[in-house]
């Protein structure tokens, strides 16, 4: 009877052993699956090089050497993860790709972050394609664009509207209006808009003459 048990026994223990390990192997392969479903949501909205990045760029050589290349990623419009690039200025990197964190945290979307070269150097035609992006070598006077230290997010969800006294300029883009209820909108109460300025970024929404509301500089 006793010879019976420790039989018995041993053929448990092993069916729990094979059990446990086919439950290993099982979480594994669930687990590779994961992973590689995982990568394959991400959804790569561009991939340039720097040098693809800044080619035909009127900017001088002064500019485009203090310029970096990073990649970012964030929720897009159609609430999948999206892989994107900013074109900025080394000094600005760091706060940029802390921006992008911040806009990932809160889900809080992006239509596309692609660089301005896609456009052929054109900001209008990429404000209108609701583009976000930093480096644009225009406006140079005053734009802090012309050197990579300020980004545009969603432009065309957050229009550049002119203030009283400045109403015969026309806003821009073209055709776009501003409504607070779709997602991608900034007001003065976003989580990401207050983030931003403790960050160190200057809300175009505070200038005197328009509420630009997509612009943020350093």
């Amino acid at each position: 009877m006793n010879r019976f048990f420790c039989i018995l026994s041993l053929v448990f223990l092993i069916v729990i052993s094979c059990s446990h390990e086919r439950k290993n192997d099982l979480g594994k392969v669930k687990h590779r699956y994961q992973k590689k479903e995982h990568k394959e949501e991400i959804i790569v909205d561009c991939n340039y090089t720097y040098d693809e990045a800044i080619e035909n760029s009127k900017a001088p050589d002064s500019v485009l050497s203090e310029l970096k290349l990073i990649n970012v990623r964030y929720y897009s419009v159609d609430g999948k993860i999206h892989a994107g690039q900013i074109l900025t200025n080394e000094r600005a990197v760091e706060k940029i790709q802390q921006l992008f964190e911040i806009l990932l945290d809160e889900k809080f979307p992006v239509a596309h972050a692609v660089p301005v070269v896609k456009y052929n150097w054109n900001d209008d035609l990429s404000m209108q394609d609701n583009n976000t992006y930093s480096f644009c070598y225009r406006n140079i006077g005053y734009s802090r664009h012309a050197c990579g230290m300020a980004i545009d997010i969603n432009p065309y969800f957050n229009p550049v509207r002119w203030k009283k006294g400045y109403t015969f300029r026309q806003n821009k883009p073209v055709g776009a209006t501003y409504d607070t209820s779709v997602p991608g909108t900034f007001v003065e109460s976003s989580p990401v808009v207050i983030k931003f300025e403790k960050l160190g970024f200057r809300w175009g929404h505070t200038f005197s003459m328009k509420f630009d509301d997509h612009h943020f500089e350093l």
